[in-house]
């Protein structure tokens, strides 16, 4: 067996952010993906987010499942946190690492069959609990590894490779996103880093459960005509409602917001999302027209890339539980377990 491992030298003058680490040290080992997998794209993109953000490695926990997205936590931030769960059951494992520790930063990476069919119920629980975390959903519309069979967010009349018709009406993890309350939806595509990398940044910075669906082409399999998830169809059919960038804000900014200039949305946290409007009658903060959004582009046949939906004002799973601002896995036993009294007020509070 081989393996390729990157060599250890590096240059004396590379690029470093506000806390000395250069954009090197955000990186894992070698990529095992097919070369032009789209994947790696978003693994890079994750890698400038990280970088630009001046984050600390060991405060990151990666999580994922099983598929070729599931791979790719391997690839990027290497000194990180890191958990391969069993297939679909990212969401919980992730959920219970944050209860226990509040102070890592949370990033999931998912697949579309990890999610959205064996994971479908994983993930919806952890949207609509608030968990602090960013869940990204690295979609191809196919079983990459078992080798292009569609999965649920397959579009109904795409064709796989082997010219066979999907008649399954497809799943939008956008739209069930907005309906079970995260407060930060987007979806972007793998080729457009530009628009990708303050997406994730935005992410990372939000208070609260951030979902993000990138269109992550499966060259062996799903990147033909046909499909409608190639590179050529989601350029070709791309409708952008919005391009970002993140500042990371130290006080608090005011501005007077009219159609076609520019919004900035204060977050809890003091970032601030910087929102370059291409549409005039677009607001990301109004829920109900972004579900309607995306409904309309979707029947048009079109993908709707961009901030879809952020609530500026939302809180997260350990605010709304009430639990104590020290991580739980720091406590101590007499905390965490108060003894045969404190069980008895409690089960006479709910009689």
């Amino acid at each position: 067996m081989t393996f390729i491992t990157k060599p250890r030298l590096r240059h004396p003058q590379l690029k470093t952010n506000g806390i000395g680490f250069t954009r090197r040290d955000y990186e894992g080992k070698v990529s095992t993906l097919c070369a032009g997998c789209g994947h790696d794209s978003i693994s890079a993109a994750i890698i400038q987010a990280c970088f630009d953000l001046d984050l600390q490695p060991h405060r990151l926990a990666k999580m994922s499942g099983i598929g070729c997205s599931s791979k790719t936590p391997d690839y990027f931030v290497g000194a990180s946190h890191g958990f391969n769960t069993v297939h679909g059951r990212m969401p919980s494992v992730l959920t219970g690492a944050y209860l226990a520790n509040r102070d890592l930063i949370y990033l999931g990476v998912s697949g579309d069959g990890d999610s959205a069919s064996i994971g479908l119920g994983q993930f919806c629980h952890s949207i609509r609990r608030g968990v602090n975390m960013t869940y990204i959903v690295e979609n191809n519309g196919v079983y990459g590894l078992t080798k292009g069979q569609f999965s649920a967010t397959s579009d109904r009349g795409s064709k796989s490779k082997k010219g066979v018709v999907n008649t399954d009406e497809p799943i939008d993890l956008v739209g069930l996103a907005l309906q079970l309350g995260a407060t930060f939806v987007a979806r972007s595509f793998s080729g457009d880093k530009e628009q990708l990398t303050p997406l994730i940044k935005a992410a990372l910075n939000h208070r609260g459960s951030a979902f993000i669906d990138v269109i992550s082409p499966c060259i062996q399999f799903n990147n033909h005509q046909g499909s409608t998830k190639s590179f050529d169809y989601v350029r070709e059919h791309n409708a952008t409602v919005n391009r970002l960038d993140v500042i990371l804000g130290r006080r608090e900014i005011k501005v007077d917001y009219e159609p076609g200039t520019v919004e900035l949305v204060t977050q809890h946290d003091g970032s601030v999302l910087k929102l370059s409007k291409l549409e005039n009658d677009y607001d990301p903060t109004d829920k109900i027209a972004a579900t309607m959004r995306v409904q309309m582009h979707q029947a048009r046949g079109e993908i709707l890339t961009g901030l879809i939906y952020v609530d500026p004002q939302a809180e997260e799973l350990h605010h709304n539980l009430g639990t104590v601002q020290t991580p739980l896995n720091e406590l101590a036993d007499d905390v965490l377990i108060p003894g045969a009294e404190a069980l008895s007020r409690l089960n006479r509070s709910l009689r």
